[in-house]
């Protein structure tokens, strides 16, 4: 399937002014997590911005840039303005929503994300790790997907948490936030209020679960580097060497 691939950057950062245009190897991160997009070759990208110097700087790699309202209240609804900018009549049924945080984000999983979408069951892909970091499982930073497995690599998402769970033995999912979704389940999401869990756990995915949606859940080997504060730039430097 062909998608629309859209980038949601902004500015305000409360741990880590400025991000999208903090440099990694002599590069903006936002015009990174651009060309990785771009590699995956799964149909046009954009950023979706409200900051002319992000829009420029996107500009300047002869990408696109759509100018989107500051005060949307989340990275989907700023998604949904973009996608009604760039295709207002309707041609792509899919969007991918690609965090403008991930400037080491394999090209594959925008290509598996478009794999998993073409399900026509599915209203929303997204992705999740195994946890190897013992860390990480009772970090309520690091977000856990819980799914029930329906084919290889694959998860039907029942719950995400900032909590440690599922209890008992087994492995645990850091998910990872990238999300393809079915143009109409996007349209209906940004429509519905927010919902009780996702007040409570502040996550805006449970907005869906708890609105009957669908979504599955590819399992990849690692998480990229979601760049939230000073020492996580660092690491996405060291990774990318600069």
């Amino acid at each position: 399937m062909t998608a629309l691939v859209l980038i949601p950057a902004r500015m305000a950062s409360t741990r880590l002014p400025g991000k999208p245009l903090a440099d990694i190897a002599g590069k903006p991160m936002i015009v990174r997590v651009y060309e990785r997009a771009v590699e995956a070759g799964v149909g046009p990208v954009a950023v979706a911005t409200d900051n002319a110097d992000i829009a420029a700087a996107i500009r300047a790699v002869g990408g696109d840039a759509v100018m989107t309202r500051e005060d949307h209240p989340s990275g989907s609804d700023r998604v949904m303005e973009a996608l009604q900018a760039e295709d207002p009549d309707g041609a792509f049924d899919v969007v991918i929503n690609v965090q403008g945080d991930l400037p080491d984000l394999d090209p594959q999983v925008i290509r598996t994300a478009n794999e998993l979408i073409s399900d026509p069951a599915v209203d929303i892909a997204t992705f999740a790790a195994e946890i190897v970091e013992a860390e990480e499982r009772d970090d309520p930073n690091v977000v856990k997907a819980i799914g029930t497995p329906i084919a290889p690599r694959r998860l039907r998402a029942l719950y995400f948490t900032r909590a440690t769970a599922p209890w008992g033995e087994g492995p645990l999912y850091h998910h990872v936030g990238l999300y393809a979704w079915r143009r109409d389940a996007l349209t209906r999401f940004v429509a519905l209020p927010p919902s009780p869990l996702e007040k409570r756990e502040r996550l805006e995915q449970l907005r869906a679960l708890e609105a009957g949606m669908r979504i599955d859940i590819g399992l990849v080997d690692t998480v990229p580097v979601g760049v939230d504060t000073p020492a996580d730039l660092e690491q996405a430097r060291r990774r990318l060497g600069g």
